[in-house]
């Protein structure tokens, strides 16, 4: 599903029905594509068997899929998720004054895919939780699946969505402080671009694997942008960067360094790969111009291992 697909909306204005668009293009394309069984499992409904009462078929979905499915409303919460983001400076990468769905930030990114993670978790009637972190844990909740709970966390993204920056981040310590919080065992979705401006890679990887020891199923949604990030693609011409957390500075032709940059960042991309392979953590590198597909599928492929 590319951005543009959710009803060609740009603006980023109302989060809920942005989530809501995403989830239901999500849902269209599940049932068009080879993953009928997740589809069936993750919009709450059976394939209707031949002789049973009509009564529950979903006509709305018959109409856009030509195939019935009955509507299922005994299941209980099952499952508690508790969603993480890093609200760092980095995340606020690629500087833009008024993002859209073609043109995103990582933390608009971030933002609208937990949106939309919260939005398919109250279809499921699970219950979510979320924190929000840059150099100190700046909000967190525990895992509810009330409604007046889900609109608070969206009501909360949407503040973050208006906000900026200029904080480093301490991954390391506040994940160890979240995993303090999170009491019970829950699927761990994290946020973050994996940018550390003090600690070693070492220490951050011990401070999720504080989650893994607490039983926690962890997933790694390692953001980045594309173009930039890792192929290094800018205009030709002089440029000045500067780190944004750092403050550190450099002027250079993007174009002389360009290759030798990229492979040092896809070894470091395997490199972060092989250790959440180490540590039984599901690592998604996530390109935040690719849409919001591969966040959602990853969700139901993680709830299917976590029941």
């Amino acid at each position: 599903m590319s951005l543009l697909s959710v009803n060609q909306v740009t603006a980023i204005a109302n989060l809920e029905l942005l989530a809501n668009q995403v989830v239901e293009g999500f849902i269209t394309g599940m049932h068009k594509s080879p993953f009928h069984g997740f589809s069936v499992e993750f919009a709450e409904h059976r394939l209707y068997n031949t002789g049973e009462s009509t009564r529950h078929i979903d006509w709305k979905l018959y109409a856009k899929t030509k195939k019935m499915f009955v509507k299922r409303f005994e299941e209980e919460t099952n499952l508690r998720c508790h969603l993480i983001i890093d609200n760092s400076a980095s995340m606020h990468y690629p500087i833009i004054k008024n993002p859209s769905l073609d043109h995103l930030t990582k933390i608009s990114f971030s933002a609208i895919a937990s949106a939309a993670l919260i939005t398919l978790l109250k279809r499921q009637r699970d219950a979510v939780g979320m924190s929000i972190y840059s150099d100190r844990n700046e909000y967190y909740a525990p895992a509810k699946g009330s409604e007046k709970h889900r609109r608070m966390l969206i009501a909360q993204l949407e503040k973050t969505l208006n906000q900026s920056s200029t904080k480093t981040t301490e991954t390391y310590t506040l994940l160890h402080e979240i995993a303090d919080k999170i009491h019970r065992r829950s699927l761990v979705f994290l946020f973050t671009d994996m940018f550390q401006t003090t600690k070693s890679e070492k220490a951050l990887f011990e401070a999720l694997r504080h989650l893994k020891y607490n039983k926690h199923e962890v997933v790694l949604f390692h953001t980045y942008d594309g173009k930039t990030e890792l192929n290094f693609d800018f205009n030709q011409g002089p440029k000045k960067f500067v780190d944004v957390e750092t403050g550190d500075e450099i002027n250079l032709y993007a174009s002389t360094v360009q290759t030798h940059y990229k492979e040092l960042t896809e070894n470091y991309f395997k490199a972060l790969k092989f250790k959440c392979m180490q540590y039984k953590i599901d690592y998604v590198p996530v390109d935040i111009t690719n849409g919001f597909e591969q966040i959602l599928l990853s969700y139901l492929i993680s709830r299917k291992k976590f029941l």
